[in-house]
This record gives C-alpha cells, sequence and structure tokens, in this order.
C-alpha cells in the first residue's frame, strides 16, 4: 500500500518559491524541474513546489491549492495504484498519463481533494 509522503504547493513563481524554501529549511531541492522541485522536509517526507501554470489538471477554485501525492516506486506500481483506485470507484480527475516528471494520475476524495500518484524514484 502507498502511503502519503508528499505535499505539494502551487505557485506563482517556481524560481523564487525554490528560493525561499532553500532558505527557509537550510538545503537544496532534491528535484528540480522547470515546472516542480521539491526538497526532502524530513527522512521519506518531501514538500514539492509546482507551478501553477503547469498543473494538470489545473485547480478548479479557490479551495484546491494543493494535492496529498502518494509517490511509489516503479511505472508498475502507478499504473497499478490506477486501475486498483478505479476499481474501488474514486472519480479520476486526470487519466493515467505521462508527465516531464513520470507516469501520473489523480483522483478524488469524497471532498473533492486531489490524490496523486506519482513516481518516488524517476
Amino acid at each position: 500500500m502507498a502511503k502519503p509522503n508528499l505535499i505539494v504547493l502551487y505557485v506563482a513563481d517556481p524560481l523564487a518559491s525554490v528560493e525561499f524554501y532553500r532558505k527557509l529549511l537550510g538545503k537544496e531541492p532534491t528535484v528540480a524541474f522547470p515546472s516542480f522541485s521539491s526538497f526532502e522536509v524530513q527522512e521519506g517526507f518531501v514538500l514539492g513546489l509546482w507551478a501553477n501554470a503547469g498543473v494538470k489538471p489545473g485547480p478548479v477554485g479557490e479551495g484546491s491549492r494543493a494535492e496529498l501525492a502518494f509517490m511509489v516506486e516503479g511505472e508498475e506500481a502507478v499504473r497499478a495504484h490506477y486501475e486498483e483506485w478505479q476499481a474501488m470507484g474514486l472519480p479520476i480527475a486526470q487519466e493515467l498519463t505521462r508527465m516531464d516528471f513520470g507516469p501520473t494520475f489523480v483522483a478524488l476524495d469524497p471532498d473533492g481533494h486531489r490524490l496523486r500518484v506519482c513516481l518516488y524514484d524517476n
């Protein structure tokens, strides 16, 4: 079973946000893409910063500013979670797709919170 270990914040200026969190956390990002960077906050728990313009599917409404991501190892695990969550009847907001950080999909919880599954190790 996947465990939640990534909090993603949508940001207007990824470079400025990386600089802010670099200073705040006193560490370098562990992942750095043009539209997404992340910092390991503590062993196994990660803070991600994602450019608003690159978020797919895009945020809806004022309350949709972050998502809970479940990072798994291997593309097969992403697909397995996709099939399992579909079988459980979770609404799928983003079908299984490939983005610059690898395969991913987004499901929704009963309140409409976004639950993303993606790769832990690219």
